[in-house]
């Protein structure tokens, strides 16, 4: 089973996202835990949880190389979400990023 977070401000705007992520899996028969938290929750959930792939809201892609830097020697892959995607809550392909990055870790 695949773990993929999704991280935004205040883990509110990217909660419609993680569902609509969920139905698709459902649909296509892929197991996925998906979760959203605050960018500022990442740490601390990665001390509770393994997790394979993280996904930034766009609002807080510019905290990406602060983030990787924390994140050296876990081999998390993290990435900005597609800010067309993002913006069309198309959990699809949102989805389709999360597995694509997985898989080429």
């Amino acid at each position: 089973m695949n773990t993929i977070m999704l991280a935004c401000n205040a883990g509110m705007s990217t909660s419609l996202l993680v569902t609509k992520m969920q139905k698709t899996a459902e649909e296509k028969g892929i197991q996925a835990n998906i979760f959203a938290k605050p960018v500022t929750e990442i740490e601390l959930t990665l001390q509770e949880k393994k997790v394979d792939v993280i996904l930034l809201g766009p609002q807080v892609k510019f905290m990406k190389k602060q983030l990787e830097a924390k994140l050296v020697g876990k081999n998390i892959p993290i990435e900005a979400i597609d800010m067309l995607h993002y913006g069309m809550m198309n959990g699809e392909k949102v989805l389709e990023q999360a597995l694509k990055i997985i898989e080429s870790k």
